[in-house]
């Protein structure tokens, strides 16, 4: 199956949305920010950034072979669900997104892979999480936005990273799209509550951002399974060296750059 894209903008429930493309890469705008963005060819060439980061740190964490129960609190064009998908084959994804009509025209549009695999609930995120049975999840990825692009309170903070705890089984992961101001004091502030319940916490962020030159997204993680000394400097050579370089703080320093 391929992409379907219609390029003319389409009204949402909580909106306008519209998809342009780009050569290879399509974009979803969501009420004019770029909510996806992706490759027509390459399911796994993901082209944010922040979702880059998110699948190294998966791929550091999670086994090779692994048959995920994975939750992605944010749906929008399924980009990295559909990335991860293709790296996990035996992967099974539940993405969840609020906006019934957006949900209906990425199902008809983009050429996502068929349920079992990939299924889209129309849901609250918060609502979902909070939800979910205990030990039900080895993957749990937030990546959601209101429209004055802030994460809604209901998914930040110790009760939501309470209730990621609780739904992860032992060794998952949770993974956090976070919108920072220079300096990152968003980040700071969230993984403080993620070191309140997991045992192990990290951030990924760009340079610029270390130096609190600009704003973006960052990239939060969590898991009650430390990495190995080796495992996080693999990790970090990879953030550092890739396409979109970024650094990697992560355990003991993670923690003590939080409080």
């Amino acid at each position: 199956m391929d992409d379907v894209i219609t390029t003319e903008p389409f009204a949402i429930d909580t909106g306008e949305a519209v998809f342009k493309i780009d050569g290879d890469s399509v974009t979803l705008y969501v009420n004019g920010w770029a909510s996806s963005e992706w490759s027509q060819s390459r399911p796994d060439r993901l082209e944010f950034e922040y979702m880059n980061w998110m699948l190294a740190a998966a791929e550091a964490f999670l086994p090779a072979d692994a048959r995920l129960r994975c939750l992605h609190l944010g749906a929008g064009a399924c980009a990295l669900p559909r990335a991860i998908a293709h790296r996990w084959p035996r992967s099974r994804h539940l993405a969840v997104e609020i906006d019934a009509k957006l949900a209906a025209a990425v199902r008809a549009q983009v050429a996502l892979p068929r349920a079992p695999v990939l299924r889209i609930r129309v849901d609250d995120a918060a609502a979902t999480l909070f939800a979910r049975p205990a030990a039900s999840q080895d993957l749990i990825v937030r990546d959601v936005f209101d429209r004055s692009g802030r994460t809604p309170d209901s998914l930040v903070g110790f009760a939501a990273a309470q209730a990621a705890g609780r739904a992860l089984a032992e060794g998952g992961l949770y993974l956090a799209n976070c919108g920072v101001r220079p300096g990152l004091p968003e980040a700071r502030l969230e993984l403080r509550a993620l070191a309140d319940v997991f045992e192990y916490v990290a951030v990924i962020a760009e340079p610029g951002q270390w130096r609190g030159r600009r704003p973006g997204n960052a990239a939060l993680a969590a898991s009650n399974s430390a990495l190995t000394e080796a495992g996080e400097r693999d990790l970090a050579r990879r953030l550092a060296g890739g396409g979109f370089p970024a650094r990697l703080l992560a355990g003991p320093e993670a923690r003590r750059w939080s409080s």
